[in-house]
């Protein structure tokens, strides 16, 4: 299994990333060129290949427009080439489903789906259509980045531990060396983004060199429910990541206060610019309306957040060999109004950085994920299984006259859902509230009159607001 990390450019010199700067400048010009040739129907239909591309570009004298090395942008056209080919190949998944819908004769759908694979569609007419309303032509719009072929690079490691990157620059046999914040040395061929002032230089090692993938799992089954104020909660009652609620919400609540700050210093350069003060709207657009140390807040905030929700994720799996989740692959819907400062903290919730962390976590360390529907199970008691008042993080349960830990109860549901034979993952969710009610039902018949039991009766008259607290 392979994980991707990013290395960051540590102290780089600003005459070196200037260089840097124009060169990814010419190599986007080799990207717009690509994608104006070769990114429409027209550019299909000629059936051309990166390695196509580069001899026609060495014979007409093309190359010698761009004022790069040959490897640095040879290697930008067969990236943009890849680029355009991810693009095509996602329009005709929309164009799959208009095919299904069209006929339902076999030997037409196959005859229609292998000249879609193909690329043979343009002479068809329907398909033809449908791949114009579906794939829109693109445009280049990276003039960040450096694509470097694994055999044009070194690393080198100095005296005082710092690791040194070598990558061709503009002029031959002249290399720009990068210092980075990292002992590993990159492999293969290599992304350089670059990004407010820095380098990043994204890289993927394998998994088991890493020294989490060395500790063991535990041998339990642990159900674990998502939330916002901590990141999971298992069904035993542990929080894990109880920072991560406090991390969002200050993010969020700074971010409000930011923007707003940024909206009236736009505002007030836009009417400079109105009455014809350009110099004034100048410098508020160079001097505070910039995104360099935004986007650096941004990154250490992500990081901050990804290190609590993999940090919780494997303080479950040290005691879980068997993890069932909810699919957290699946949109929210039917979603109710709710005050906009809590849209806008929910807004920044990161279920999707959870789902990757118990997956990456589980199989680097061996243990098992089993992801199961989650219909109704943060709102049904795990006790009784009828359908209980939900209020903050307290779920009331009138049949039981129990107070439930909400994620707690949760998380005992999804636990118990991973053998529910009639609650498969994919089961729509009105059914799943159908074979809910049913179920309780079918309990209520079988219990007997709650007022048949005279000193049962007496105790509750005699003690009319006893409720239970539990954080099962």
């Amino acid at each position: 299994m392979k994980v991707t990390r990013i290395a960051y450019s540590a102290r780089l010199n600003p005459g070196k990333y200037g260089a840097l700067v124009e060169q990814a400048r010419r190599l986007g010009r080799v990207r717009s060129e690509v994608w104006q040739r070769y990114g429409s129907i027209l550019g299909v239909g000629s059936g051309l290949r990166d390695r196509q591309v580069r001899d026609r570009w060495l014979a007409d004298g093309t190359r010698a427009l761009f004022g790069v090395l040959a490897n640095a942008w040879k290697e930008t056209v067969r990236d943009a080439m890849a680029d355009i080919g991810a693009n095509l190949e996602a329009a005709k998944v929309d164009v799959r489903r208009a095919i299904s819908r069209r006929t339902s004769d076999p030997a037409e759908r196959k005859r229609m789906f292998t000249a879609l694979r193909t690329d043979q569609w343009a002479d068809d007419p329907f398909l033809a259509r449908q791949m114009r309303k579906h794939w829109k032509r693109g445009r280049n719009r990276t003039h960040d980045q450096i694509v470097v072929r694994a055999d044009k690079y070194n690393t080198v490691v100095d005296g005082r531990g710092r690791l040194w990157l070598a990558i061709p620059g503009l002029e031959p046999r002249r290399m720009v060396r990068i210092p980075l914040s990292t002992t590993v040395a990159p492999t293969g061929t290599l992304r350089l983004i670059l990004r407010g002032g820095r380098v990043e230089v994204p890289y993927q090692i394998d998994a088991s060199q890493m020294r989490s993938s060395q500790r063991p799992c535990g041998d339990a089954t642990v159900g674990v429910d998502k939330g916002y104020t901590e990141a999971l909660t298992d069904s035993d009652g542990q929080p894990h990541g109880e920072q991560l609620g406090e991390l969002l919400t200050r993010e969020s609540d700074r971010l409000k206060e930011r923007n707003r700050r940024r909206a009236k210093l736009r505002s007030i350069a836009n009417t400079a610019a109105a009455r014809g003060d350009h110099a004034k709207a100048h410098r508020i657009k160079v001097n505070n309306l910039g995104t360099v140390k935004r986007d650096r807040q941004a990154a250490r905030h992500r990081a901050r957040v990804r290190t609590e929700i993999f940090t919780a994720v494997h303080e479950v799996v040290d005691k879980a060999g068997t993890v069932i989740a909810e699919d957290l692959t699946k949109a929210f819907t039917g979603r109710k109004k709710l005050p906009k400062n809590i849209n806008r903290r929910l807004a920044a919730w990161t279920k999707g950085v959870t789902a990757e962390a118990l997956k990456s976590v589980s199989e680097r360390r061996g243990s098992a994920l089993v992801p199961v529907n989650a219909a109704y199970t943060s709102q049904t008691c795990h006790h009784c299984g009828d359908f209980g008042r939900r209020s903050g993080d307290r779920l009331h349960c009138t049949t039981c006259g129990v107070v439930w830990q909400a994620d707690v109860n949760a998380a005992i549901n999804i636990l118990h859902r991973a053998g529910d034979p009639d609650i498969a993952l994919h089961t729509p969710h009105q059914r799943v509230k159908q074979i809910l009610q049913e179920r309780t039902d079918r309990h209520r018949t079988t219990l007997p009159v709650q007022d048949s039991n005279p000193a049962t009766a007496g105790r509750r008259a005699k003690h009319p607001n006893h409720s239970t607290m539990s954080n099962e």
